[in-house]
């Protein structure tokens, strides 16, 4: 991890070793990121307080319903995760992007795009600075 990284307690995954953070990223309190499947977070992301990565799903099959499919997350560069969002597995978030606070991200996000709800949907361009 780059000695950039700002990450408050308490921050909880199950696996660590298959993160992998950019510069300059900040993860807020509360945290929880399932990572198995692999997680990597872009340079200058921002994860607000209690949000839940995960990157592991069971089978839609009963008959498999026990079984693990690990799908990667990426979260691009400068990414704004809102608190108490959830990210599911699979999931790339463009560089750039906002997620709204209590959303859950269920499909793809544009880069540059803002997107809110559940499931999270795009409601808007994000201008640059």
């Amino acid at each position: 991890m780059d000695a950039t990284v700002g990450l408050f307690p308490p921050f909880t995954s199950d696996f660590g070793r298959s993160i992998r953070f950019g510069r300059n990223v900040f993860i807020n309190s509360g945290c929880r990121f399932q990572d198995q499947g692999g997680l990597t977070i872009g340079d200058g992301a921002l994860i607000g307080h209690n949000t839940v990565i995960a990157t592991l799903n069971h089978a839609m099959d009963p008959a498999r319903r026990a079984d693990l499919e690990p799908a990667p997350v990426v979260i691009g560069k400068d990414v704004w995760i809102g608190s108490n969002s959830t990210v599911t597995p699979g999931v790339t978030i463009g560089d750039g992007a906002v997620i709204g606070a209590g959303s859950v991200v269920t499909r793809d996000i544009p880069a540059g795009t803002a997107a809110v709800g559940s499931p999270a949907r795009v409601v808007r361009e994000v201008l640059p600075g």
